[in-house]
């Protein structure tokens, strides 16, 4: 057992509402390859796409697995903050609660956090998907921020339930920790998302359109849902290249057709000193580790 200092971490409520999916005023997306489509996109309930599923090969862009939620706190003086307190407290293996509309009662899980749209992303059960609505509000019991791990002061924890790191059980080796991880990606690859001054919400993406790149690293099989290493990605305050350093985080939307973009990674480790030993397992995918699914 990893010593943690769990016992001193706050357990809160946050709350937010299934969010309906959205467009902006330009409803043509720009390919990479300057084609203009019309795709699905962020938001709603995704009967048909969960953790578990591939990344890639869908026609859409940037859409989220299972339910999107967000806060929208009535008051337009707290609105943000309340979606910030959602995005921030909420941790991927947290408990997350239907409390009201036909689905009430059902629970599911945190699975990541969209940046830019502000989003937290729960998978349910498919006959919880069925009974939900846009509106229908979520009780999510925040856990896990200021997880520390107190033998490796050199690795960052965020974003983490302690429970998903228990069932996850990254291997001591030496002065370092073992992680299992389903791919090893460089950081040059890496696009939307960086320049943000924090990494405990959001996202940053994995670009693929490089096909020589895709096929070096393995990358046309990721999954949402997966845990991958960021090699030379240094998160403890923000995104940066960074020699050395490692990060290991959770693969969050499918991947984009639009210029940067990719399947988006929400950070769970960071050493910026190298003291994360990725152990690469096909099955280090939260649907797998938490059971979430049978048919995987």
């Amino acid at each position: 057992m990893l010593k943690t200092n769990v016992d001193k971490l706050v357990k809160i409520s946050v709350v937010g509402e299934v969010a309906s999916p959205v467009f902006g005023r330009a409803i043509y997306r720009i390919s990479a390859q300057g084609t203009p489509l019309v795709l699905p996109g962020v938001g709603g309930i995704t009967y048909n796409v969960r953790v578990g599923d591939l990344a890639c090969g869908w026609e859409a862009d940037h859409v989220e697995p299972g339910v999107s939620i967000e806060n929208k706190e009535s008051d337009p003086r707290f609105a943000q903050a309340a979606n910030a307190a959602l995005n921030v407290l909420s941790c991927v293996g947290n408990e997350a609660v239907v409390v009201m509309g036909d689905a009430k009662g059902a629970k599911g899980v945190v699975t990541g956090k969209h940046g830019g749209i502000e989003h937290v992303l729960v998978d349910f059960q498919l006959e919880t998907l069925e009974k939900l609505m846009p509106g229908d509000k979520v009780l999510v019991k925040a856990f896990g921020v200021g997880l520390k791990l107190l033998d490796y002061p050199d690795i960052k924890v965020m974003n983490m339930d302690p429970r998903f790191l228990e069932a996850l059980g990254p291997k001591p080796s030496g002065d370092k920790l073992e992680v299992p991880v389903t791919h090893v990606i460089p950081a040059m690859i890496m696009g939307s998302g960086l320049g943000a001054n924090h990494t405990y919400s959001g996202d940053y993406d994995i670009q693929l359109f490089d096909e020589n790149v895709r096929k070096q690293y393995g990358l046309d099989d990721l999954r949402l849902g997966d845990l991958v290493a960021i090699r030379d990605a240094d998160h403890s305050y923000g995104r940066i290249y960074k020699q050395g350093a490692i990060s290991v985080g959770i693969v969050v939307h499918t991947n984009c057709v639009s210029s940067g973009h990719g399947p988006g990674v929400t950070t769970l480790f960071t050493s910026s000193t190298g003291k994360i030993v990725p152990k690469v397992d096909a099955k280090a995918n939260i649907a797998s580790i938490f059971r979430l699914r049978t048919d995987i």
